[in-house]
């Protein structure tokens, strides 16, 4: 079976092995290096495109390919990790970020620097799949709603961190030290994880590659990462953007379907099909993209429109990371109890509220109504992706968490950086003035319909509200949620 429990082998004890402020430690320093950057970027573009001669497009690229590459190493890891032990996994993983972090700062030019950046991404996402599931599995029931909280603030607080970081680097320069940095925290983690994370015998060496999901899988990031990044140098019209975006489409619909109808899938998608994992994967991956569309908006707003400084632009939306923290203390408390969904709606409803609050924007207020914007933004991005990425792993046997994970991230990602170079790149051809509250409209539009029919799509489930049976969760005897199937409530009628 590929879901089966890992056997403990007889490794020599390392000397922080089992105890959890290492494990939490190696766990946000495999994640946070890059997710700062992922929201730093933006910022401090023109330093970057002044140093290394890259174009607009060029650098979009590398970007949209490193988050393409982020997306798919989550799910080349979930494969791999039926073969090869975790520890070393990580280990690989995160000397390879150390490299291709030293690959980045070094670059002249645009080649090495892209290759880098996407090195970085493909690294971290594997590590998502090697380092979370054994924080989340590997500990007391106890230490679950605390690595809830932190596995929101790793996500989403290094998220919000970042563009202050891109905002001093924009304004100040030094991005080569900032990778240097990074690079830093990268070994600092490469450390705590060699003396904190103990090996385990793979569930199964013999379990063949994925012939048909991993191929579905590269080619459901790469292709439409690329078809948006082209719409920096051209339009909709052009077969370079709706080509691969929609040949990248395809080919998710068929790894989805796929791994659905297989026996023995990579992912369990057929698992997750049911009414909470279903509704918490769709609403992580609408508060993902609103979220992040949102952001770059307002960012490229201030801007261009405004002519905001880019350290201005970094220090106006800095109280995401506020929204955050309350959103993680709060899914600590409420995460052993019932109100878990609720939570992630109210993500739901922080983003669209922060929408409406950007509508009110102009250049001679934005002083005043981003940071208020900025907060709600924080609090929805913490309250409904986390969340709901817990709903659909809690649905799951605890031994299956890591694939879970993977799918999850993979579509979140997808719709996160899909929808907001389309909204930004509409915004620029109609004119930022007008088109930046065009498209924030547009954003408020999807989360109002989204957030209704995911709350039809609960009640016609026929869920009921339930604490989670995490303890029979975390020995492997049952899933923490008992869904029921989609549509349950109509089939009986």
């Amino acid at each position: 079976m590929r879901f089966g429990t890992s056997s403990p082998r007889p490794f020599g004890r390392l000397p922080l092995a089992g105890r959890y402020p290492a494990a939490v430690a190696l766990s946000l320093l495999a994640l946070s290096p890059y997710l700062i950057l992922t929201s730093a970027t933006a910022l401090m573009e023109p330093r970057v495109k002044e140093d290394i001669g890259g174009t607009a497009f060029e650098l979009q690229l590398a970007g949209a390919l490193s988050n393409a590459a982020y997306a798919f190493g989550a799910v080349a890891a979930a494969d791999l990790v039926q073969r090869a032990a975790r520890r070393r996994i990580y280990l690989i993983c995160e000397a390879g970020f150390v490299l291709s972090s030293v690959l980045a700062l070094s670059a002249p030019g645009i080649g090495l620097f892209t290759a880098g950046v996407v090195l970085q991404g493909l690294f971290t996402g594997m590590l998502l799949v090697a380092a979370l599931p054994p924080l989340v599995t590997g500990h007391p029931v106890e230490r679950l709603r605390t690595t809830a909280a932190v596995i929101s603030l790793g996500l989403f607080g290094m998220v919000a961190f970042g563009p202050l970081v891109g905002g001093l680097v924009g304004s100040l320069g030094g991005w080569r030290p900032l990778f240097a940095g990074i690079a830093t925290l990268a070994a600092i983690g490469l450390t705590i994880g060699a003396l904190t994370f103990e090996g385990n015998e793979p569930p199964d060496r013999r379990a063949r590659f994925d012939r048909s999901a991993i191929p579905l899988a590269l080619g459901t990031t790469m292709l439409p990462f690329f078809g948006v990044s082209w719409l920096t140098r051209g339009s909709f019209s052009d077969p370079a953007f709706f080509v691969p975006v929609g040949c990248g489409l395809i080919c998710g619909v068929f790894l989805v379907g796929g791994q659905y109808r297989k026996a023995d899938p990579l992912m369990p998608v057929r698992p997750i099909s049911n009414t909470l994992p279903v509704v918490g994967t769709a609403n992580a991956m609408l508060v993902g993209a609103c979220f992040t569309s949102l952001l770059e908006l307002t960012e490229t707003y201030l801007t261009r429109e405004a002519h905001y400084a880019p350290l201005r632009v970094g220090a106006l939306v800095t109280p995401q990371i506020v929204g955050v923290f309350v959103a993680a203390v709060l899914f600590r408390r409420l995460m052993s109890t019932r109100w878990t969904p609720y939570l992630a709606l109210s993500g739901t409803v922080s983003v669209a509220m922060a929408a409406g609050v950007l509508l009110t924007a102009s250049t001679g207020n934005a002083s005043v109504v981003v940071p208020f914007a900025a907060l709600l933004l924080g609090f929805g991005a913490g309250a409904g992706v986390t969340p709901g990425l817990f709903l659909a792993g809690f649905s799951v046997p605890s031994a299956q968490i890591g694939p879970t994970f993977a799918l999850v991230e993979l579509l979140r990602s997808e719709a996160a950086f899909l929808v907001g170079p389309v909204l930004l790149h509409l915004a620029l051809t109609t004119g930022l003035a007008h088109g930046f509250h065009l498209a924030v409209a547009i954003i408020l539009a999807l989360l109002v319909i989204g957030a209704l029919l995911l709350v039809g799509l609960y009640a016609l489930g026929g869920a009921r509200p339930q604490p989670p049976d995490l303890e029979s969760w975390l020995a492997g005897s049952s899933t923490a949620y008992h869904s029921p199937a989609l549509l349950a409530a109509l089939r009986k009628s």
